[in-house]
């Protein structure tokens, strides 16, 4: 049986070398930065870490980023490193946490993640943040849960740019993958919140990027959504980052000097 082209481990022979990194790296950036925790709605998963500038001027541009983990794993404390790029950027970084499958269904963090971004609008200005230039990235599943978040349902966004790295756009072959006894993806989450069959907040400008070295249904799957969000009039630039897979290109968001990172750089200039 060939492998799973969506079980990532499995063409990642780094990958337990990449997570451990990452938590390293996140511990260094929560001792270094200014960080306070924000509650955006009453369950306990619903919270994100707010890091600031060393040299904050209010007010400033503001990035959400939202993790991935196929919707069961991983946490906001994972990727704190995140805003390493983000706060040298000048903007506030708000590091996003949700619910995990199979505890709840995918409705559950696709509404928290809309709901971290609403608030986010309404209450960033009390922590010296312009909601006037909110931009947003999410790796994987949290590239899923990012673009459904300017899905045009939720229009105006409120988004400026969004940076969608490795992302899932479609829902159905992955009924058929590892996941299928792990999370269980039915028939309705495969038509609701496939991001494919939305339309989008015009207003936003996209950035649809992957590894040159994912697999094919990745790499075809971020064509698609690049062309979908063309069609409706977004402004998006699609891009492959060079000898890159899905755990080492998120990796490189957080460190400005890569590619992935100058990208996350240039993104939020944009607000």
């Amino acid at each position: 049986m060939a492998p799973d082209p969506f079980r990532t481990r499995d063409y990642i022979p780094e990958f337990d070398d990449i997570v451990r990194e990452l938590s390293t790296r996140s511990e260094t950036t929560r001792a270094s930065l200014r960080m306070i925790e924000v509650s955006y709605g009453s369950d306990r998963t619903e919270t994100f870490d707010l890091f600031f500038p060393k040299d904050v001027r209010a007010p400033a541009p503001v990035h959400m980023f939202v993790h991935g983990g196929y919707w069961r794993m991983f946490s906001k404390r994972d990727f704190s490193y995140i805003a390493d790029t983000v706060t040298n950027a000048g903007a506030i970084a708000a590091i996003v946490d949700y619910a995990l499958m199979p505890s709840v269904r995918m409705d559950v963090p696709v509404t928290q993640v809309r709901r971290a971004k609403d608030w986010l609008v309404a209450n960033i200005e009390k922590h010296g943040g312009d909601p006037a230039r909110l931009t947003a990235s999410g790796h994987s599943a949290g590239a899923h849960l990012c673009a459904l978040s300017f899905a045009k349902g939720n229009s105006p966004s409120g988004l400026k740019a969004a940076l969608l790295l490795g992302g899932l756009y479609d829902l159905k072959p992955l009924q058929t993958s590892f996941l299928k006894p792990e999370i269980g993806i039915t028939d309705e989450e495969a038509q609701c919140f496939t991001p494919l069959t939305h339309r989008y907040d015009p207003a936003v400008e996209a950035m649809v990027m992957i590894g040159e070295e994912e697999t094919a249904p990745f790499h075809d799957q971020a064509d698609a959504f690049a062309t979908h969000l063309a069609d409706q009039g977004l402004r998006v630039r699609r891009k492959d980052l060079r000898n890159r897979n899905h755990m080492s290109s998120v990796r490189d968001l957080g460190i400005v000097g890569t590619e992935a990172g100058d990208d996350l750089y240039a993104l939020i200039q944009i607000a």
